[in-house]
Order: C-alpha cells, then structure tokens, then sequence
C-alpha cells in the first residue's frame, strides 16, 4: 500500500476527525469526553491555520493519518487504528522533522506505544506533568527532538 503526503484542505475535516474520535472510543484509558462532532470541529480549526500534513493513499481519497504541527510543536499525531505500523506516522514525522531543526510534543503517559515510538524516532523525555494542564486531565510527557549537527556526528575511524 502506497501513500502520499500533502497538506489538508477544509474537505479532509470529516475523515479525520473520525480518525482522531476513533482514538478517543477505541482506547481503554482514555476519557470519553468529546463528541464526532467536536473531533471534526477541532480538525477543521487546525486545517484552517495549515498546521495539517494528511497521509493517504494513492489510489483513492482515504485519510490514513495526519499530523498537525504549529511551528515547532507537534499538536496532533493520529494514524488509522487499522493501519498502525504501516509507517504512516513515521513518514508525517519524517516530513516535520526536513521542515524545522527541532520538535517538540506531548504524549499521555499511558500510550506507551506512542513512547516508544517517539523514543525510536529520536526524541527525548524533557518532562513530565500530571495532567492538570490538558483537557483529559492525564499526566503527560514532553519530549524533544533536535536535528543533529555534523559537527555532532562521530565520524567512523579507519
């Protein structure tokens, strides 16, 4: 299955925000709080600023995934609860991550998949909260990304 990013267009709203509402239903620890409705509302603001990057493929009009960043700040990475580890979100990762020299984010202490994730892709743990601050009231784990600097890299010895 092959996939093609580009940005999100106000069309693209519905199909995501059942992505993200899909997250929210589907996740055990995860408070049931927002409506279809307000998962499509809180996509369509996002695209409205161009902070949406959608992956889809290339045969057809399906959203599989989407990332919203603003400037540095990944706000929204979601992926297809039927099509995790396909490398959908690597791929929108990758695309953040040529655009700026340094990410950073939020994920729920208890998505340890995400965690992982993050950790594989390079980021590290800058912090932690106790959820007071997030619309769930879950604690949460900030992580950073820098892009590394040649002088950074260690070059092989003969």
């Amino acid at each position: 299955m092959t996939h093609r990013l580009r940005r999100a267009t106000p069309l693209d709203a519905g199909q995501l925000g059942t992505i993200l509402h899909r997250f929210e239903l589907e996740t055990p620890w995860m408070p049931k709080t927002h409506s279809a409705a307000e998962a499509i509302a809180f996509c369509d603001r996002m695209i409205a600023r161009g902070w949406v990057t959608v992956a889809e493929r290339r045969d057809s009009n399906l959203r599989q995934a989407f990332l919203a960043r603003d400037g540095d700040e990944v706000c929204a990475l979601y992926v297809d609860p039927d099509l995790c580890g396909h490398g959908l979100g690597k791929a929108l990762l990758d695309q953040a991550k040529s655009e700026v020299a340094q990410l950073r984010l939020w994920t729920f202490q208890a998505n340890t998949g995400a965690m992982r994730f993050y950790q594989r892709e390079g980021f590290v743990e800058a912090g932690r909260s106790d959820g007071l601050c997030n619309d769930e009231g879950l604690p949460d784990i900030e992580y950073h990304w820098h892009r590394a600097h040649k002088s950074d890299q260690t070059e092989p010895r003969p």
